[in-house]
């Protein structure tokens, strides 16, 4: 079996300006500022310069955001535009210093790498500065440099090029002799493409404004149903920072139905103890079940609400003991005891804290679940008798061995499967419908394709009351269930993602139950999406097909674009691709090596080639920076890697996938600073400097305790990217490509099928069958750029008309004139990117990749590039947002309340009858 891990979370904080401006993309003017007096020229000269900068970094200025630009003052706008240009350079990473090793790389990179790994080891073992060089013979050259102290040829090596030490590649002394000033490179063209992640900035307001749309994210991100992502969490703390009160609650949900945004929530809550007797009662009321204490313990000290590491819960105040003892105290005692038994070695060390048995009296039940967890051997004492009062009013709790039992009901579902006992395991899963979903697969195993009905009816019977993620996880896995696979690819729930590749022994499920079944969840998804607010009009872009739906969030890296795992994207024709990385080095890592590398691979994923600091250029088609071996503070060091995806598909190469190494064995988070990307380049022919913020279309932090990162591959044949977020199991040091290529192989292969065999819902489909539900008249634009309109029919199901939306059997001629939707004149949208494009004023629901439509002011929009969309008058959603707005009804609603349609949460698991509500 082959096993590897994704990064995990290590804690960012950000400002409230930089929050908002990433997720909306408005921008705010400081308290005070003056925007009603008339422009002087001075001022305009200043926006005009602003304007170019965020042009250079891939941005635009709508027209309502310059106009209120050049009524600031002249303070104001240096302060507005200073914090601007430094938040945005700090997302695209631009504020750091890019040099590669060779500085006039690709065109200084060594066309023989053994040749000039050759000259290096020469100059090492033999030279003597004072003896002529070994290389060349030249007298007189040789030098050591600072501070490695190697002997460096000055007529060998060129230290116009070089921008560390040619021997040893660590970072020199920038005052050494040996580096001279460089050629002056090629500067920046104004006919550069813009990039795919254009984006136009709005007028945000003043601080008013900023505080309400602050709150309106804040509760958005408390309405998701599931995990949120490492971003979205360090969102959520700065938006609570920022707008959070404690001392009054009118903008608390109250219900939150992320357990783990719950548990971040909480914790902050209860960061202050002067406001106790306002959220402690708060939080009582918003504690549903026993881990959802375990979650706030572990937040509140320094943990991971997932739970996924064992951290030692903190000390208690007494006021906050004796409340979250009575919040399990009003839990079902069987749920609490088996939600504890879950995790017991937790539970111990949070029992330490709470001191659960001082309370016996007064919470008699949290006492019990406690003495089950620990085995407690019940003698004569007071405690002893009232444990036993306790357990006699429990159903199913015993005492006759000495110590306290209550059933677990997990166990007795495991006997039931064991046993093959279909009815028992169909009555018990019943009770908890997530659960009974999640075995959807076994359960029609066992029953076959003869007895496959009681398992229909009893999905039929659990899927209104599923989390819809579990839904829509189901539904996937279902579906490609009806042909032999060879392997299956795990992501199981950790601090880094873990993909676990193994044998598939299962047998294939009969195709007509297959369908049944999918059939069963697809009109439940249509159901739920029915439930929200409908439209006239919905637009959907059909390259979303290539999005995947979001899962396994808890692990996504901090990213400048949000992608979920699986994701793949176009790369333009007649472009070229650039991937960068940059570290430095800390204190705790000492001297650390990165290693940027690509390896190549055929269609049936033989390793053909390798670009890393083994081999500096593959067939022209990939070409290296140079092997930088430190990065010192504060400047870091850089490496690139140049690809042309027609230049490698000529020579035979299907995928490359991009991998960074640490050589040396050390920890992404031990570094101080450490991310990745790639940028989309025109065709050479102008150069440029080696890092380009306008062509920067991804960057992505790398912050996971491991010593291998898979960020993406190419599929250099079809010019697509595949956003894969996933490191390599790695041990020992001297790690690279040719010692793992088989590795990055079976990676590769795996997760490729599983990303295109259907086991997961796209954004596509998930947009369709919104748009089905919703709107009476669906707009479909093509990858081409044409569209085609399709319209409900009378006494068309939702599911019959989701069906149909795509294909060729449409209601309207294809086409912009036919369709209604036609071009936009350039300029004829104030800040709109050229080719915007408008739709009818009756288009309220869009589903794009790129945010260039005019949508009608209060439409809501999800995008991955969100472009010209203006948050102030278009309500954006985020990709878990089309999730969660399919939580169950119950849920929806009182979400909605709080966050609007297309917002609602929903249950993470449902609640046990019997249990407190």
């Amino acid at each position: 079996m082959t096993t590897t891990t994704t990064r995990t979370t290590a804690p960012s904080t950000r400002s409230l300006d930089a929050v908002l401006l990433s997720r909306r993309g408005a921008v705010y003017f400081p308290g005070g500022a003056s925007t009603a007096r008339v422009p002087s020229p001075r001022t305009l000269a200043g926006v005009t310069l602003l304007e170019t900068d965020l042009v250079e970094r891939g941005f635009l200025v709508s027209a309502g955001l310059r106009t209120a630009l050049t009524r600031l003052g002249d303070g104001a706008l240096a302060v507005t535009g200073t914090s601007l240009l430094a938040g945005i350079d700090a997302e695209l990473g631009a504020d750091r210093d890019h040099t590669p090793l060779f500085r006039d790389f690709p065109t200084s990179t060594p066309l023989d790498t053994l040749g000039f790994y050759v000259d290096r080891v020469l100059s090492l073992g033999l030279q003597d500065g004072d003896q002529p060089c070994v290389l060349c013979g030249a007298a007189g050259t040789v030098h050591p440099v600072a501070p490695c102290a190697h002997l460096v040829c000055r007529s060998c090596f060129d230290g116009a090029d070089f921008s560390a030490c040619p021997i040893c590649h660590r970072r020199i002394d920038p005052a050494d002799p040996f580096l001279r000033p460089s050629s002056v490179r090629p500067g920046a063209s104004a006919h550069r493409a813009p990039p795919a992640r254009l984006r136009v900035l709005a007028l945000g307001g003043d601080a008013g404004d900023r505080r309400a749309h602050a709150h309106a994210e804040l509760a958005a991100l408390l309405s998701r149903t599931g995990a949120l992502s490492p971003q979205d969490g360090d969102d959520l703390g700065a938006l609570l920072e920022g707008v959070g009160d404690r001392s009054a609650l009118a903008w608390l949900p109250e219900e939150v139905p992320g357990r783990e945004a719950k548990a971040r929530l909480l914790a902050w809550l209860l960061a202050d103890p002067a406001h106790f007797p306002v959220t402690l009662p708060a939080v009582v009321r918003r504690i549903t079940t026993a881990t959802d204490v375990l979650r706030l313990l572990a937040v509140r000290s320094g943990g991971d609400p997932g739970l996924v590491e064992r951290v030692r819960p903190a000390p208690v105040a007494r006021p906050l003991r004796r409340a979250l003892i009575q919040a399990l105290d009003g839990l079902d005692p069987v749920s609490a005891t088996e939600d504890m038994g879950r995790r017991p070695e937790l539970w111990k060390r949070a029992g330490e804290r709470l001191h659960p048995f001082e309370y016996a009296h007064r919470f008699p039940h949290a006492a019990l679940a406690f003495a089950a967890l620990r085995e407690l051997r019940l003698t004569d004492d007071t405690l002893s008798t009232g444990l036993r009062a306790t357990a006699a009013t429990v159903p199913g709790a015993g005492t006759e061995t000495g110590r306290v039992r209550v059933p677990g009901w997990a166990g007795h579902v495991e006997a039931a499967l064991s046993a093959t006992d279909l009815p028992t395991a169909l009555r018990l899963l019943g009770q908890r419908p997530g659960e009974l979903v999640r075995r959807a697969d076994h359960l029609l195993r066992l029953a076959g394709p003869v007895g496959a009905g009681p398992v229909i009816a009893a999905l039929a019977t659990a899927v209104p009351a599923v989390a819809p993620a579990v839904l829509l996880s189901a539904l996937g896995a279902l579906r490609s269930r009806t042909t032999v696979r060879e392997n299956r690819v795990f992501f199981p729930k950790g601090t880094a993602a873990k993909a676990h590749v193994a044998d598939d022994g299962r047998v294939p499920l009969d195709a007509s139950v297959v369908a049944r079944a999918v059939a069963l969840l697809t009109e439940e998804v249509l159901r739920r999406a029915a439930a929200l607010p409908s439209v006239e009009t919905a637009v959907v872009d059909a390259e979303l097909d290539g999005v995947v739906a979001p899962f396994a969030e808890r692990t996504a890296s901090r990213a400048l674009v949000t992608l979920p795992r699986g994701s793949e994207l176009g790369v333009p024709p007649g472009r070229t691709v650039r991937l960068f990385l940059h570290w430095t080095e800390s204190e705790t890592s000492g001297r650390t090596d990165l290693d940027l590398a690509t390896a190549m691979f055929d269609a049936d994923w033989n390793h053909v080639g390798t670009c890393d600091y083994t081999r500096l250029r593959y067939a022209d088609g990939a070409v290296h920076s140079g092997d930088l071996t430190s990065a010192p503070a504060p400047r870091g060091s850089s490496e690139f890697v140049d690809l042309d995806p027609e230049k490698l598909a000529a020579t035979g190469v299907r995928y490359v996938v991009a991998v960074v190494y640490s050589f040396n064995d050390v920890p992404f988070t031990e570094l101080a600073d450490a991310f990745a990307g790639l940028m989309v380049r025109d065709r050479p022919g102008w150069e440029g400097p080696p890092f380009d913020p306008r062509q920067v279309e991804q960057r992505f932090d790398l912050t996971s305790p491991a010593k291998a990162c898979v960020p993406l591959l190419l599929d250099v044949q079809a010019r697509a990217m595949r956003w894969l977020d996933i490191v390599q199991g790695v041990t020992g040091t001297h790690h690279a490509v040719h010692r793992h290529g088989g590795g990055l192989a079976d990676l590769g292969r795996h997760l490729t099928a599983l990303f295109t065999s259907g086991a997961r819902v796209t954004l596509g489909e998930l947009a369709v069958w919104h748009a089905a539900s919703r709107a009476r008249t669906v707009l479909v634009r093509h990858v081409d750029s044409t569209t085609r309109t399709y319209g409900r029919r009378d006494g068309e199901t939702a599911a019959q008309f989701a069906a149909r939306i795509g294909g060729p059997d449409e209601d309207a001629v294809a086409g912009a004139q036919e369709s209604g939707v036609g071009a936009m004149e350039p300029g004829a949208g104030a800040g709109e990117p050229a080719g915007a494009r408008a739709v009818p004023e009756n288009a309220r629901l869009a589903f794009l990749l790129r945010g260039d439509f005019a949508l009608p002011a209060g439409a809501q929009a999800y995008a991955v590039y969100p472009g010209g969309l203006d948050a102030a008058s278009v309500r954006l959603l985020a990709a878990p947002d089309l999730v969660s707005g399919l939580a169950p009804e119950a849920r929806a609603s009182a979400s909605s309340r709080t966050a609007g349609p297309g917002r609602a949460g929903g249950h993470d698991r449902p609640t046990v009858p019997g249990s407190r509500p």
